[in-house]
């Protein structure tokens, strides 16, 4: 199904400018045009935001054998407790029945994996308690970490641009890039999709950016590095 009167009725997106849509209106609309399919699509997306049904998965896997994944018992040995969650996410979203859904949180777990990476290797935290997940790009890093690059050329296609950002010193201008670079993939990934479902998840998620750092002041961005450095010397996690 296409949704051509849906997307070309939404206006245009800058990456250096403000949402032109607030979240609930564009939710609203969603609700109203999206199948049930595809709506199952957007709420996987909107997991960070529900806690219940994480709570729920981690609960389900400490009182039963019976579905609980491979990688439950080496994280729950190793995680903090934040970490944890956050892999409970990585995990329930790549396992989305939507290929766009599965991929944007794999590109995400490596993204972030690589920024936890860095300030490990910065302030010489143990990176082998910080890594979430078991793929290629987590085992590279946990290897690799005195490398310059972790040993992830060729395996990142991307990774010139997300090491040059890593350098940026201040906080807020680096997460800004760090969701340039969002953009980028999310533009080069649904170029192909015209009028898809691909394009309105892409577009939800440039939308929540857009949210996010017009809420957040650069005296906010100060306290956030102040509370992620001290998170990491108490083992925990950094993709809040």
């Amino acid at each position: 199904m296409g949704y051509e009167y849906l997307l070309t009725g939404l206006p245009e997106l800058r990456v250096d400018g403000d949402a032109p849509i607030s979240m609930e209106d564009l939710l609203t609309l969603f609700a109203e045009s999206l199948n049930e399919k595809d709506l199952e699509a957007l709420r996987v997306l909107q997991m960070h935001n529900d806690d219940e049904t994480i709570l729920s998965l981690q609960e389900q896997y400490n009182d039963s054998f019976i579905g609980r994944p491979d990688w439950w018992d080496d994280a729950i040995n190793r995680l903090s407790e934040e970490d944890l969650r956050t892999q409970l996410l990585y995990e329930y979203g790549k396992q989305s029945k939507c290929r766009f859904v599965r991929e944007w949180f794999a590109y995400n777990q490596d993204l972030n994996n690589v920024m936890v990476a860095t300030i490990c290797r910065k302030h010489g935290f143990d990176v082998s308690k910080a890594i979430i997940g078991h793929n290629e790009v987590a085992e590279i890093l946990r290897k690799n970490l005195p490398q310059k690059d972790f040993g992830l050329a060729g395996v990142m296609d991307n990774l010139p641009e997300i090491m040059a950002v890593v350098e940026v010193d201040n906080l807020r201008e680096r997460e800004k890039r760090l969701d340039a670079l969002r953009f980028i993939w999310l533009e080069e990934t649904t170029r192909f999709n015209v009028f898809s479902i691909e394009n309105v998840l892409a577009y939800y998620l440039q939308i929540q950016m857009l949210h996010r750092w017009s809420l957040l002041t650069v005296e906010e961005g100060e306290k956030v590095f102040r509370e992620l450095v001290a998170d990491m010397k108490k083992g925990v996690n950094l993709d809040a």
